[in-house]
């Protein structure tokens, strides 16, 4: 066995995925096997299956899979040699040295470098330059210099060159300095430093890595907040300011405030399970990262209109995911750093403790612009709150808004519940109804990865089992081999697929879809997976795998004897859809 592969076997032996995926997501013993929520996608109804006798993961909802090393790289963001290392520490397993391409895994950490030294470099800019402005700023709001180390703040300086300068004078070049989003270029291709004149906001990954900046101008410029855009190691729909911090918190909820500022106070106020976005709304991704650390979620946006709007959204989000939803209102404040400095902290505290639940924040929603005095204003009302009412799940927990809504009101409790029991039943057909379309193309999917596979139904599923076969037994990898060349493969991913397997597979005696990872994407990599699980347990062997042999080899040969069979049979199977 190559020392890779022997190093491989002993990382996943020291990493078992139930083990792993368990600090993720809740894992449900079902028979020899687990199952959960999927927490690469929204799901109520958990659909991502984990196989103990292959150390292998699958969603049948959106088709992630994979191993524990391509589960890490997905979970975490990271590449392959990143996740290797992450998982070589957690286990305890010691790192020998590839002599593979690691390409990205250092422009990754190159970028990750220029970052912490950006950070430093505008930290040392805020405490010692000559330019007091943003010292002077962050003193204004009442920022501690203790504040001030522990998030690392700073200073970016008015200039078009002194970090590009700085970042040159420590060996980084001009196209991986721009490929950071430190420096942009001119229209004459002269890179110049892109943050200037701003009071700086590191955003720190969980792992401590500084993977971006937020910052924030001290005069009427605009925008007012500027953000690195996506770079190869951020992504602002998928991470969230201070998480790195909030994570250690022991509290069992999470606040979720609108920006750094707000974070930043709250902290300071003695609340360090506090998160903000990122520049954006709240999206899926990161309503699925708090799902794995709290199971209530407080809400503390700001009283505008604008944060009234955004906290809908975020309820919508959370309640995907499975979280409870608190909501804050800032009553004399337009947002949490304005109230703490108003009220302070033992106030705040009690805000949050009084905080509405989502769903009496949404009927309070209902009332906006309606007058409860007059006929027309309760009828509108109401239909406003059955739409919402309907959509509570739990039989008792609605029963208990649907008496509070009637009382409101003043009509009868079993008028209304008759009205949004009509609501269920509608929504549920509908939802029937999508269920039945989701059935039927589950059974004639549109195969985005393997689409010729829709035209070669038969000889496709023949190679899929002489896959399956390679990955349960790499053992047989030379008698294959000797019975069929990829070359006898009819649709384009599936030979690629093989021919993978036989290259990998010749001098290795046992076989881990991340052996994969260097050549196929997330998605055909959760493809390749998806054959594994789709023949799981099945019983194939070598007599079946002979059998799939004989069909794409009959197929060659009728094939290569009638050029035109081929166009028959696409014409033929066109038909029968």
């Amino acid at each position: 066995m190559a020392q890779t592969d022997e190093f491989l076997l002993q990382l996943r032996s020291a990493n078992p995925i139930d083990t792993v995926m368990s600090s993720y997501v809740t894992l449900i013993k079902r028979g020899h096997n687990y199952v959960c929520a999927c927490p690469f996608h929204s799901e109520k109804t958990p659909s991502c299956t984990v196989f103990m006798d292959t150390q292998s993961f699958y969603c049948f909802g959106c088709g992630a899979g994979g191993d524990v090393i391509t589960f890490t790289m997905k979970i975490e963001n990271l590449v392959f040699a990143e996740a290797i290392k992450l998982l070589a520490q957690r286990g305890g397993v010691t790192m020998p040295e590839f002599k593979g391409d690691n390409r990205e895994a250092k422009r990754r950490t190159r970028i990750y470098e220029m970052n912490r030294l950006s950070a430093n470099f505008f930290f040392l800019n805020l405490i010692k330059g000559n330019d007091k402005r943003g010292l002077k700023y962050l003193t204004s709001r009442g920022i501690t210099p203790q504040t001030v180390k522990k998030y690392g703040l700073g200073y970016a300086p008015d200039s078009w060159n002194m970090l590009y300068d700085y970042l040159r004078s420590q060996g980084y070049y001009d196209d991986e300095i721009v490929d950071a989003w430190l420096c942009a270029r001119s229209a004459k291709g002269r890179p110049y430093d892109i943050f200037r004149n701003r009071v700086m906001f590191p955003i720190v990954d969980m792992r401590g890595n500084v993977i971006g900046f937020g910052g924030r101008v001290l005069d009427d410029s605009k925008p007012k907040y500027l953000n690195t855009a996506t770079t190869p190691v951020f992504d602002k729909g998928s991470n969230l300011y201070s998480m790195n911090l909030a994570k250690n918190s022991p509290e069992k909820k999470m606040i979720l405030a609108e920006g750094y500022m707000d974070v930043i106070a709250v902290n300071q106020a003695g609340f360090d399970n506090v998160v903000a976005t990122l520049g954006t709304a709240i999206t899926a991704n990161q309503a699925q990262l708090l799902s794995r650390y709290v199971n209530e979620i407080v809400i503390a946006y700001d009283s505008d209109g604008a944060g009234q709007a955004a906290t809908q959204k975020a309820i919508n989000h959370f309640s995907a995911v499975g979280v409870s939803t608190r909501i804050i209102r800032l009553e004399g404040a337009k947002d949490p750093d304005e109230y703490i400095k108003k009220f302070g902290s033992v106030r705040f505290k009690q805000l949050i403790e009084g905080s509405l639940d989502a769903n009496n924040f949404i009927l309070d929603k209902c009332e906006e612009g309606l007058d409860l005095n007059t006929e027309q204003g309760q009828v509108e009302y109401l239909n406003r709150a059955a739409k919402e009412l309907a959509k509570i799940e739990k039989t008792i927990e609605r029963e208990i808004y649907i008496s509070r809504t009637a009382k409101k009101t003043n009509i009868s409790v079993d008028v209304l519940k008759s009205h949004i029991d009509a609501q269920i039943t509608k929504s549920r057909f509908g939802e029937k109804r999508t269920e039945w379309k989701n059935i039927q193309a589950a059974v004639n999917p549109i195969d985005k990865i393997n689409p010729e596979a829709r035209d070669y139904p038969k000889e496709s599923k023949a190679e899929e089992i002489i896959i399956y076969h390679l990955m349960r037994e790499p053992g047989d990898c030379e008698w294959l081999k000797e019975k069929i060349s990829p070359d006898n493969f009819v649709t384009p991913f599936n030979k690629k697929v093989y021919s993978s397997l036989l290259g990998i597979l010749n001098n290795s005696s046992f076989f881990t879809i991340s052996m994969l990872a260097d050549e196929f994407s997330p998605e055909e990599l959760g493809k390749i997976s998806g054959i594994g699980a789709k023949y799981h347990g099945m019983g194939h062997n070598r007599n079946s795998a002979l059998d799939c042999i004989n069909t794409l080899q009959k197929f060659n040969k009728i094939s290569a004897v009638d050029p035109s069979f081929d166009d028959i049979q696409k014409a033929l199977n066109s038909k029968r859809k």
